[in-house]
């Protein structure tokens, strides 16, 4: 069994056997990673805005810890053993947690459905057919990041049915800063990285011969939530006001971006440290794709049903309403 999923089994375990938590507790803990694709949770955090939602819910002095992974299989980790409350993270992970937990984690709400982009420095890869044994591809979770989910629906486009796995023994794990260091090494292993912004454009800026292979957009035919706010079951029955403050944060962060994106981009840059100049990271944003802050899930189904395909799913959802909270039931998902 893959290292993996043994200690997911563990954390499933220990999340099933928990204590119900306080109603309403004063301090809620939310997960995060560094991407301009979590713009709205340093939003959030810098205006204070899910303590002023719950504020006007009932539950006053509330305070946010916020949490940094480099990848969701670390956050999800975290989820499952209680050391965090909320995971901001890939609906890939999400929707492993939900079929493993039988249900017991659900979403919130989406937070960002950025493209996400594959690349590669290597001048004879110009599409997946191309790719060697000795070509590593850097993504943040092996097999089950969305990364890598979409690497696989790829395959399956490009080899034909039951070649999903085809190149998933090409991939490491490794998170977004650490993949972009990797590649600006031109003697290293790794020689693609399946990016997210803010680093694929600095990839493709500063790595010699970085070049697009494929992206989400491509593969999915569709935009597709990359970013989405997910919990326990356990905590959103015990905490249903701090689950609806963070709903309502969300919406508020994704309307700034979409409404004063300069306003926006300069505290994400202040609160994440991201050394991307203003100028640049508003260009970004005009690139296709990258202002899909939405709220709503957009192209999980699809998702869901290659995952079951494959097996990392044992269930089927009908809809994706059955990984959703009913809070989140008026969010018209896909």
């Amino acid at each position: 069994m893959h290292k993996r999923f043994r200690g997911l089994c563990l954390a499933v375990g220990m999340l099933l056997s928990a204590g119900a938590l306080a109603q309403d507790r004063p301090v809620i803990r939310i997960t995060r990673q560094p991407s301009i694709i979590y713009m709205p949770t340093y939003i959030m955090e810098a205006n204070h805005l899910i303590e002023a939602r719950a504020a006007a819910l009932g539950v006053p002095n509330l305070k946010v810890e916020w949490v940094g992974f480099n990848g969701g299989g670390n956050a999800t980790d975290a989820l499952l053993s209680a050391s965090v409350d909320v995971v901001n993270t890939g609906v890939g992970n999400m929707l492993l947690l939900w079929d493993r937990t039988r249900g017991g984690v659900k979403g919130i709400v989406a937070t960002s459905a950025e493209p996400l982009i594959l690349i590669t420095r290597n001048p004879n890869i110009k599409t997946l057919r191309d790719y060697t044994p000795q070509d590593k591809i850097a993504l943040p979770t092996v097999r089950i990041s969305t990364q890598a989910i979409l690497l696989q629906i790829a395959c399956k486009q490009v080899f034909g049915p039951g070649q999903g796995a085809r190149l998933d023994t090409n991939t490491v794990q490794l998170g977004h800063p650490d993949a972009t260091g990797a590649m600006l090494d031109p003697n290293g292993e790794i020689t693609s990285h399946f990016s997210a912004p803010p680093f694929v454009f600095g990839e493709l800026r500063r790595v010699p011969g970085a070049h697009v292979v494929t992206d989400s957009q491509q593969i999915m035919g569709t935009p597709l939530t990359v970013a989405v706010m997910f919990t326990t079951t356990r905590f959103a029955s015990a905490n249903p006001k701090l689950v609806q403050a963070v709903k309502e944060a969300s919406a508020d962060a994704l309307d700034l971006i979409q409404n004063h994106t300069p306003e926006a981009v300069a505290i994400y840059r202040r609160e994440s440290k991201d050394p991307t100049t203003i100028d640049d990271l508003l260009s970004m944003l005009k690139e296709p794709g990258m202002m899909d802050f939405k709220t709503k899930p957009q192209g999980t189904m699809r998702f869901a049903e290659h995952m079951h395909e494959v097996g990392l799913l044992k269930t089927m959802p009908k809809a994706w309403t059955d990984y959703f909270l009913p809070v989140a039931q008026d969010l018209d998902g896909s």
